[in-house]
């Protein structure tokens, strides 16, 4: 199917001057792929160089997308007009949601993908794009010309020019795979890394560290004992991600739940020796939530098991990705660790699980816009500057893009902070901490995340999206409808008065009699809209049939007094971020400044007082020095 969709996209696709594009996307992955996107979208010329344009968007690991914290960047990413939501929506097997036991702050949502399909469709969708074109070649230099980048060479030598370029190249940069004792310089298994452009930028004077993530082997679902595994379906209705979606029904693919058992404990923990991680042979650091499962072993000795998700692989196959066993262990213990695990006894393996080392660079090297501040148009995104995840690659490669044609534009660049999204917590985290480890996104790096909640991405961003030409005008204008019903449903239901006599099950709460508003009874612990439903029946068609106007309008009755609360953080946190520090600041030459904070200010340039205060290692004492030396540098230049 991969060659097909290859096949497709050279047929289609758009043809253009290969030798002039405004800019150049390195890596078809899913942050280059929606650094691309966001180029044509803004009207400029986009080329993808990446060695197979049948597998862009790939994935590489879990065949999943969303999760906690992980799905709000995917409805950002859809409400900033991306694909990834569409995408998926388009191909997933099995949908649910998370976390409904608690507030709305930390609902996500998570969808099963199928793996080919899923990249299918994102090669069909961008063969249909005009001024986007996919080469294939692997990225070997980057090119400039007066202190700006002007394009890249390719390791076979061509010269392809360009205003910008996003670097995006996920695992490739100097990738080496590890099973066991065996080195295999690779990007992804099978195929070849990109060592040229790393030897590229270090001789541009960029900082490279190494970083490691892992996979687990891929087994063979008839081999599986299915009767003794746990069964998880998927929710009806479907939870679908994207705001413009048709939605389809189908019958969604289950999942299953197993654990490893003891005799895997002690596989496992007679072959530490063996493995990559604890031999010395990797020396840089891993995933610290997505450990492999040698590491869980080792850092949780007293946990007797661990859970494993067996996760289909699409519709159209028999494999299955044991989720929760990524391993770099030999081929051999890698067999027999995994047949203990209950219901593998007899399981059969069809890929290897590998670790994987690549190189990344440090994210204080990229300004807020992920444009680097060492060279002029080349901007970074994804696993480059430190991140894991599918959501968090795409994310940035979003604001890659949007910020490169912003760029050669010579507007002004495009920047969230932490209270407008995800994204924007993203962004200032690795741009102001030292990334050591694989980032991840988690709803709680998020202070302000009851403001950024999964339904109201559109409402905190597509302001931003129209005016940017991200999306069109007739889908703000369908957005602004649903607004104004919202707020059409929140009144009525304020003022729709019910009997507690008539509510059946829950009468026994009130201590009073009478009655009680629909808004009031929203407010109650355990009452949401599937509650309320045979009440709002009874109105003749005064509410919304539309679920999605119900629960905006219940979330927003529900939660109103913490909104508002946090509404006032927001407003402070804003004024201390309005307090704008010049690039070019000096931070050598201020008096009263404690040498590491002038060596933090100097290596993370901050953009505001705010942003300082949040560098790792800064104090308050550090920040109230610097807003004295900022007003009479303000005062001077008055």
């Amino acid at each position: 199917m991969m060659e097909q969709a290859a096949k497709t996209y050279k047929a289609n696709r758009p043809r253009l001057n290969l030798s002039d594009y405004d800019i150049i996307v390195v890596g078809g992955g899913h942050a280059g792929v929606e650094a691309a996107l966001a180029v044509v979208r803004m009207g400029r010329s986009a080329a993808i160089v990446t060695m197979d344009a049948g597998k862009l968007a790939l994935m590489s690991c879990n065949p999943a997308i969303g999760g906690i914290g992980k799905s709000q960047l995917v409805k950002e990413i859809d409400a900033l007009g991306g694909l990834m939501a569409q995408a998926i929506d388009a191909t997933g097997i099995q949908f649910r949601r998370l976390n409904l036991s608690r507030g709305p702050a930390v609902w996500s949502t998570r969808a099963q993908a199928d793996r080919i399909a899923y990249t299918d469709y994102i090669a069909e969708f961008c063969s249909r794009q005009k001024n986007l074109d996919v080469i294939e070649a692997l990225g070997g230099e980057i090119l400039t010309e007066n202190d700006r980048v002007a394009g890249i060479r390719t390791e076979k030598g061509k010269i392809i020019s360009s205003r910008a370029v996003v670097v995006a190249t996920g695992t490739f940069l100097g990738g080496l795979i590890h099973i066991g004792a065996k080195k295999t310089k690779a990007g992804r298994m099978g195929e070849p890394a990109a060592y040229k452009l790393s030897d590229s930028l270090r001789s541009l004077g960029f900082e490279l560290g190494r970083l490691k993530t892992g996979t687990p082997p891929r087994l063979n679902g008839e081999t599986i004992d299915w009767s003794r595994c746990e069964v998880q379906l998927g929710e009806v209705p479907i939870p679908f991600f994207s705001h413009s979606s048709p939605g389809r029904e189908f019958d969604q693919t289950p999942c299953h739940l197993t654990c490893t058992s003891s005799r895997t404990k002690e596989i496992i923990s007679e072959n530490f020796h063996r493995s990559p991680i604890f031999s010395g042979q990797i020396k840089s650091t891993g995933p610290r939530y997505c450990p492999s499962i040698e590491d869980k072993f080792y850092r949780f000795a007293d946990k007797p098991r661990h859970q494993i998700f067996l996760e289909p692989e699409g519709n159209g196959t028999n494999e299955i990705y044991p989720n929760g066993f990524a391993t770099g262990l030999p081929e051999e213990v890698q067999k027999a660790a995994i047949r203990t695990v209950i219901g593998l006894e007899e399981v059969e393996l069809t890929k290897l699980g590998y670790a994987i080392e690549y190189d990344y660079c440090p994210a204080y090297q990229v300004g807020p816009s992920l444009e680097t501040r060492r060279l002029r148009g080349l901007f970074f995104a994804g696993q480059i500057n430190g991140t894991s995840g599918y959501e968090e690659a795409g994310a940035q490669g979003l604001m890659a893009g949007i910020n490169a044609v912003l760029y050669i534009n010579k507007e002004e660049p495009f920047v969230l902070d932490r209270s407008e999204a995800y994204t924007g917590v993203m962004i200032d985290d690795l741009v102001t901490r030292s990334t050591t480890e694989p980032y991840r996104m988690f709803t709680s790096r998020a202070e302000y995340r009851l403001a950024l909640r999964e339904d109201n991405a559109r409402d905190r961003l597509f302001g931003h999206a129209v005016r940017l030409g991200l999306i069109n005008k007739e889908s703000f204008d369908r957005f602004y409808r649903l607004q104004a019903e919202t707020q059409k449903e929140i009144a009525l239901l304020d003022e729709t008065r019910v009997r507690i006599s008539d509510l059946q099950e829950i009468k026994h709460r009130f201590k009073k009699r009478g009655t009680i508003t629909l808004a009031d009874l929203l407010k109650q612990p355990g009452i949401g809209v599937r509650e309320i439903l045979p009440l709002l029946a009874a109105h003749n068609g005064r509410f919304s049939n539309d679920r999605e106007i119900l629960e905006r309008a219940a979330i927003r009755i529900r939660y109103q007094g913490y909104i508002d609360k946090q509404e006032r953080e927001i407003e402070k946190f804003r004024k201390s971020e309005a307090e704008s520090v010049p690039d070019s600041f000096d931070y050598r030459s201020l008096t009263g400044l404690k040498r590491e904070a002038k060596e933090k200010f100097t290596r993370f340039r901050p953009r505001s007082l705010g942003q300082a205060g949040r560098i790792e290692g800064v104090t308050p004492g550090d920040v109230a020095v610097l807003s004295v030396h900022l007003r009479k540098y303000k005062a001077l230049r008055s």
